[in-house]
């Protein structure tokens, strides 16, 4: 006789929530109490201010501008390959940033193959530092994302749409102007401001790129008030400044993603018959083939130049990338201790799925910031600091393995916990013979994830690390520092292999139960 539904347990969920909560809640706090009460922002800050923001609106726009000619060819186009393409896509999401600037260095760079070629024909050369350069970066990061996003509002167009443009005789301007603009209004504030607010809180970049009065970020402003000048007070300050920018750009973000859409359809097949003709098919190769080179080159000058460079690399690369892998296992290992049972949790209630906004919205820089104060008047900060980098680490990849694990587990709950319920099966043999099995497709994709997040991180360890602590992105940029710049070219290799690795062995090995 069947029991009723089966009760899931939601107090490991609600444990996990609130210790994520209170680290996120926590440091933001004692950041905002850090910051001195009288102590006003000085001209630099306001200018950090003012280029934050600027350049994240150049970003966002660029990048949604450039994508909206790939992603409607390849909402378009059938061809050998297209999915490859758009897989492609979502690789520089987990690509290290580090390795991807000293990719663009390569190619834009003063040494690099596009001014080797405009001092050849007598142009006048291109300057990658600066505001020029942290915009080309997030451009190269971001264009990929706008493209999967607007492509996504592309495909939820119903086939109907189109079927009864062409019964009414549409041409190609009524059917833009009637169906596609409609689409992208509602896509593309969306993109913008998502990208926006990763703009907002990118730190890498502008570390790399940036730097002098005139291109400094608040978080490049937090790590300099910090790292060279030890001024928690004005670190703190910038970071509730931080705080608001992030916290605005968020929440633009959640409302530009409400908004009407097209309605439900019969899941058919989408026919374009308005896709022919030579010039739209130069147009859309012409887009798909610029963006695939402008993705794939960096990358392809960071391996060519790297190889080389193996051979030069000092030993304290390879320890680095040692502690980077350690670094990486225990961020993933926190990870899903704190994902799993939200999961669980989210699937009988859906509050808990808030948590991870919590992610979103944090600086990974800010809560290192608040995790110092903290921790300064009882032990010492720099020892703590990879126990410390792979919890935040953590916490940041929190709110994507959320997104990959509650659809799943609640599908699990639904299909599974009357039977469960039914034979008296509930707890942790729940977990081990009903769950766990069925979730090692999306566990091993989010542990995929986390690891490559972590194992590219170049924020927290760069307030922690002393002299004799650090990573791999944290080893090759003090090799770029130095202009040791071949053996930084060998370590962006290690690392872009490693970051790889490790994400396509989880990913695999969640997958592996799918090909027995």
């Amino acid at each position: 006789m069947a029991r009723g539904a089966l009760q899931v347990r939601r107090w490991p969920g609600g444990v996990a929530a609130v210790c994520v909560a209170t680290l996120i809640l926590g440091t933001l706090l004692a950041v905002v109490l850090r910051a001195e009460a009288g102590r006003g922002l000085g001209p630099s800050d306001w200018a950090a201010i003012r280029f934050t923001v600027w350049q994240a609106l150049l970003s966002a726009v660029l990048s949604v501008l450039l994508a909206i000619p790939v992603a409607r060819a390849l909402a378009r186009r059938a061809f050998p390959g297209r999915r490859a393409i758009i897989g492609f896509l979502g690789a520089p999401f987990i690509l290290p940033v580090i390795v991807a600037v000293l990719g663009l260095l390569s190619v834009f760079g003063r040494g690099g193959i596009l001014n080797v070629a405009l001092r050849w024909v007598g142009l006048p050369e291109v300057q990658i530092y600066g505001l020029h350069g942290v915009v080309l970066a997030h451009v190269f990061f971001n264009v990929p994302l706008a493209t999967r996003l607007i492509l996504q509002g592309w495909q939820e167009i119903p086939a109907e749409r189109f079927r009864l443009a062409a019964q009414l005789g549409f041409g190609p301007r009524e059917m833009a102007r009637l169906i596609e603009r409609p689409m992208l209004r509602r896509a593309v504030p969306l993109a913008a401001v998502v990208i926006f607010a990763l703009c907002i809180s990118s730190f890498t970049v502008a570390l790399t790129l940036g730097g002098g009065p005139r291109a400094t970020t608040v978080e490049l402003a937090i790590y300099e008030a910090f790292h060279f000048e030890f001024d928690l007070g004005r670190a703190a300050l910038l970071a509730t400044v931080q705080i608001v920018l992030v916290g605005v750009a968020a929440l633009l973000a959640l409302r530009a993603s409400v908004a009407e859409g097209f309605g439900a359809g019969l899941d058919r097949v989408v026919t374009r018959w308005d896709s022919g003709g030579l010039g739209k098919v130069s147009l859309d190769f012409v887009s798909i083939t610029a963006a695939s080179l402008f993705l794939l080159v960096p990358i392809v000058m960071v391996a060519v130049e790297g190889a080389a460079g193996l051979w030069k690399m000092p030993a304290q690369v390879w320890t680095a990338a040692v502690v980077s892998f350690c670094v990486a296992l225990a961020s993933t290992g926190i990870m899903l201790a704190l994902a799993l049972p939200i999961a669980i949790a989210a699937a009988s209630w859906r509050g808990f799925e808030a948590v991870g906004l919590f992610g979103i919205a944090a600086s990974p820089l800010v809560i290192g910031v608040g995790l110092f104060v903290v921790i300064f008047p009882i032990a010492d900060p720099f020892a703590l600091a990879l126990p410390v980098t792979a919890l935040v680490n953590a916490v940041m990849a929190l709110p994507f393995a959320l997104r990959i694990l509650v659809g799943p587990v609640r599908d699990v709950v639904e299909s599974y916990g009357r039977l469960s319920a039914t034979l008296g099966i509930g707890g942790w043999a729940w977990m081990r013979l009903i769950l766990l099995p069925r979730l090692k497709g999306p566990l091993g994709f989010a542990s995929g994830l986390a690891a490559a997040l972590s194992m590219g991180d170049l924020g927290v360890i760069a307030l922690f690390a002393d002299s004799e602590t650090a990573t791999l992105p944290l080893q090759m940029y003090r090799l770029m520092g130095s202009y040791q710049m071949e053996a930084a070219a060998g370590a962006a290799v290690v690392l872009l292999v490693t970051s790889f690795g490790l994400f396509w062995a989880f990913d695999r090995g969640g997958r592996s139960h799918v090909d027995a």
